[in-house]
């Protein structure tokens, strides 16, 4: 087989494995915070993540994903899940699947609650042309 540029490997143009953040130290330092503390934002990637931080009786809403699987894991405090079937508890190390089309929502415990989110990589916008009749 012939060697072509494009079947050749130069490890020198290979993605490289890289600390991004410290969860921990990231939640520590944001005791009051809210929201996402933290984004994956490295060009060329797959995934979409994220840190997020409710404080003390906040809640994002009920809310669907109808697209995407997402992976959540408890990094620090608690909370509870909720889901069609009713309220889960969630303690930091959980790590819970939310499948696309479920319907779900998070309320952050007594000391509030920080987690990542994990999930395939939305695809950017397209911008099209506007369609006239005629």
């Amino acid at each position: 087989m012939a060697d072509t540029p494009s079947s050749r490997f130069d490890p020198a143009d290979a993605p490289v494995p890289q600390q991004l953040c410290d969860i921990g130290a990231l939640t520590a330092g944001h005791p009051a915070a809210a929201g996402a503390l933290w984004r994956l934002a490295e060009p060329g990637r797959q995934l979409d993540a994220n840190v997020v931080r409710l404080p003390p009786g906040k809640h994002v809403d009920t809310h669907v994903e109808p697209d995407l699987d997402v992976l959540l894991v408890v990094t620090a405090g608690d909370g509870t899940l909720g889901t069609a079937l009713g309220a889960q508890p969630l303690a930091e190390g959980s790590v819970v699947w939310l499948p696309h089309g479920s319907s779900r929502s998070i309320t952050a415990g007594g000391d509030g609650i920080s987690y990542l989110t994990v999930h395939r990589r939305r695809p950017g916008m397209q911008i099209q042309a506007h369609r006239t009749g005629g």
